[in-house]
């Protein structure tokens, strides 16, 4: 596990985009953390890494967003409201595993038990010393704890 403090949102962003780099395909990304920590401008970075653009915006009223780039597809799920089997089916989240897209997936506790052994990245947001502050928790194998240092 790798920890780092971020003291603002581009920083926090700027994150997302070091390990965005870092990634080949078929990671899912697992955020852990409350309202308001940063996920999304997180996942703002994280695509940017992985060369795609667009405007990330949260997938909260519609449970997941597509993103598409010249090298890479991405997955933006939001499992906030997602507490049965039926519900996780219902996202598209079972479809998406297994092949080259990275999936970013906000309020991963909900789905623990469902998430994949393989090529998992978990990412803990905790509020820091302030409003701004964010302390970044990376656990996953190595190559992608590197990429922060």
């Amino acid at each position: 596990m790798i920890q780092v403090v971020s003291d603002s949102p581009e920083k926090t962003e700027y994150y997302g985009e070091l390990l965005g780099k870092a990634l080949s395909g078929g990671e899912t990304v697992a955020y852990f953390g409350g309202l308001g920590m940063g996920k999304t401008r997180f996942t703002a970075g994280l695509a940017k890494g992985l060369g795609i653009k667009a405007d990330v915006s949260s997938p909260t009223f519609s449970l997941v967003h597509e993103y598409r780039g010249d090298n890479a597809m991405l997955y933006h799920f939001d499992m906030y409201r997602i507490s049965t089997f039926e519900d996780l089916c219902s996202t598209g989240f079972y479809d998406c595993l297994g092949g080259n897209a990275v999936l970013a997936v906000e309020w991963s506790e909900n789905i623990e038990l469902a998430l994949p052994e393989d090529k998992l990245i978990k990412i803990e947001i905790l509020r820091g010393d302030n409003d701004d502050s964010r302390i970044l928790r990376l656990s996953g194998d190595e190559i992608y704890e590197n990429s922060w240092c």
